[in-house]
């Protein structure tokens, strides 16, 4: 018996769906997003502000009256908008350029105290570069001498002024004193005044004069209250403890980074505003 012929069906043919519009749009968008987290501006933009968000907290559960500033690679008081610095050769050789151009948050260098000379003899080697340099990219500065409380304090006044030349606009000289090079309280001050005498009557102006707190409080206390004190203190967050001090600038740290100067360098705070900073200068 034959078997009979079975029609066979044919499958209906299935169309492609061309995609959806707003399902094309979501892929884009996810492969954006891909490219984007795979990139690594995306991770240095994250990495940033994690730092920085981590640096505001720090701040926040620190000191009240520091701020960290990491370029500078210190605590900076936060109520000073004037800084600065002072330099010898101790600096080496320094781009007073890139010096000018720092600058974190609005905290830059406005001034320099520069080592002139020392004792009897003694004359920075970095001096006269340092004198011509930073002033020319617009650092207002100050020369200083390293008083020998064991020599004569007239005679290094001499020495000093032979070496410096100071004029309008610029910071008064400063007399840093801080050994006693065993003399006597008495003696050391002797000197000293003999030294700034000299220095008031040849530029018409009172030096400044640099001390450490200590120091201040141990031997010069009661005895220069009308001059400017320049105050080195480190151990301090602020200088209430030197409220009856005629202080004006406060070198806070030593062991600033600046740009342009290759070694640790000492950064200073001045406590008057922009006025007062004007008034302080030579006329």
């Amino acid at each position: 018996m034959a078997t009979p012929n079975k029609t066979t069906k044919k499958k209906p043919v299935q169309r492609k769906k061309k995609p959806q519009p707003h399902k094309v749009y979501w892929r884009f968008l996810g492969v954006i997003l891909v490219l984007v987290v795979l990139s690594p501006f995306y991770y240095g933009y994250v990495l940033k502000t994690f730092s920085s968000a981590w640096q505001w907290v720090r701040d926040l559960s620190g000191n009240p009256n520091y701020r960290t500033y990491k370029s500078f690679n210190i605590h900076i008081p936060s109520q000073y908008s004037i800084h600065g610095i002072d330099v010898s050769y101790a600096q080496g050789k320094i781009d007073w350029t890139k010096v000018k151009a720092m600058s974190e948050d609005s905290v830059h260098i406005s001034f320099a105290f520069i080592k002139a000379t020392e004792g009897l003899l003694k004359v920075d080697p970095y001096f006269k570069r340092n004198w011509r340099e930073a002033p020319k990219n617009g650092i207002i500065c100050g020369p200083y001498h390293f008083l020998r409380a064991n020599k004569n304090g007239q005679w290094q006044a001499r020495f000093f002024m032979q070496n410096v030349t100071v004029e309008k606009g610029d910071l008064p000289p400063v007399v840093d004193v801080e050994t006693l090079d065993g003399v006597k309280p008495e003696q050391m001050r002797k000197e000293l005044l003999a030294f700034v005498t000299f220095v008031e009557n040849k530029t018409k102006t009172k030096p400044i004069i640099y001390t450490g707190f200590s120091y201040y409080v141990d031997y010069l206390a009661g005895f220069f209250d009308g001059y400017t004190i320049w105050l080195a203190d480190y151990d301090h967050p602020t200088l209430n403890e030197a409220k009856q001090v005629n202080w004006w600038f406060w070198q806070h740290s030593d062991k600033a980074r600046v740009n342009g100067i290759y070694h640790a360098v000492d950064f200073n705070a001045f406590k008057g505003d922009s006025t007062a900073f004007q008034q302080m200068l030579l006329h």
